[in-house]
């Protein structure tokens, strides 16, 4: 965690979960593998994001190996506010994790939704759905050793076949001190078929921690509708901000002003070639022609995307 980070310590301030007030939608950015890192995170804020996720870090390694602390983690003090998402399934060992992200962090949240088969078969993810005790345990465990009253333990889950565990594994996780509950309405199995936005709402009926929907949410106005479906009080999207980065700002499609503070973010933090060129061909999806696409999906060096944009944009 060098650079940004070592500079970023926290001052005392808000905690995150006072972000939740009656008659107001947060509104989040997803953990997304490579892509909702400290760049992308700032592009987002600039437009109305309210709470941004680091991408899922696999707290064992994490802990191990100061190596994967430097690649997996950097913030900066505008950076804020900021939950790190560990994918864990010890408590210790997430609490350990937590201890050091704390300086940097305003929480953390604990992974039990993705469904990806290297993460199962690990015991990470949403496994631990099936674990009620042991997510206990681990929220337990970082509420007691982490003495900033002001940090968030929050997790992110998927809905069981049978809601009723759902609802008892949401109910135990509040009684142990979670600050609040990001559902994605989706079973472990379902990947693409509609989201279950009614079980969203049966689980918000019955806690009184705050809810965040996830799932299927690619407009501000899906958004507002996700809201009133299921009375979450925020909603977590991933795609609909990859493809418009300005999407909370009230915007149908990126604006071009968007995509030149993408090139200007991304070129003061050193972002990659491969994470600066997919971010600018998810946000131009909506807005180039399959011709257009063709030439600039295969453009190879920063000096050849600026260029692009420069000819056909004026960005």
């Amino acid at each position: 965690m060098s650079g940004d980070v070592a500079e970023s310590k926290r001052c005392p301030g808000r905690e995150p979960v006072e972000l939740f007030r009656p008659g107001r939608v947060v509104k989040i950015c997803a953990p997304m593998v490579r892509y909702s890192k400290l760049a992308f995170r700032t592009l987002v804020r600039k437009y109305s994001c309210d709470l941004c996720y680091t991408p899922m870090i696999v707290a064992a390694d994490f802990v191990r190996s100061a190596k994967a602390r430097d690649s997996e983690f950097t913030t900066n003090r505008g950076d804020n506010p900021l939950i790190v998402q560990f994918a864990a399934k010890e408590a210790q060992v997430l609490c350990d994790a937590a201890h050091i992200v704390c300086p940097f962090a305003d929480g953390i949240d604990l992974n039990c939704g993705c469904p990806q088969r290297w993460a199962m078969a690990e015991g990470y993810g949403a496994c631990l759905i099936n674990k009620p005790e042991l997510v206990r345990d681990m929220v337990r465990c970082v509420r007691n050793q982490i003495d900033n009253p002001r940090f968030s333990v929050s997790i992110k889950i998927r809905i069981h076949e049978d809601l009723k565990r759902t609802v008892d594994l949401c109910q135990k996780a509040e009684a142990t001190g979670v600050s609040w509950i990001t559902v994605h309405g989706r079973t472990v199995e379902e990947r693409h078929q509609p989201v279950h936005y009614d079980a969203i709402k049966v689980i918000k009926e019955n806690m009184s921690i705050p809810v965040v929907a996830n799932g299927d949410i690619k407009t501000l106005k899906d958004a507002e509708n996700v809201h009133h479906l299921t009375g979450a009080d925020g909603v977590m999207v991933a795609r609909g901000l990859l493809a418009n980065p300005a999407m909370f700002a009230g915007y149908e499609e990126t604006p071009l002003r968007c995509i030149q503070d993408w090139v200007d973010i991304a070129l003061e933090h050193g972002t990659p070639f491969t994470c600066f060129h997919h971010h600018l061909m998810y946000m131009m999806e909506r807005i180039t022609s399959k011709q257009e696409k063709k030439v600039f999906n295969v453009l190879s060096s920063t000096s050849a995307v600026l260029d692009y944009l420069n000819d056909h944009y004026g960005v």
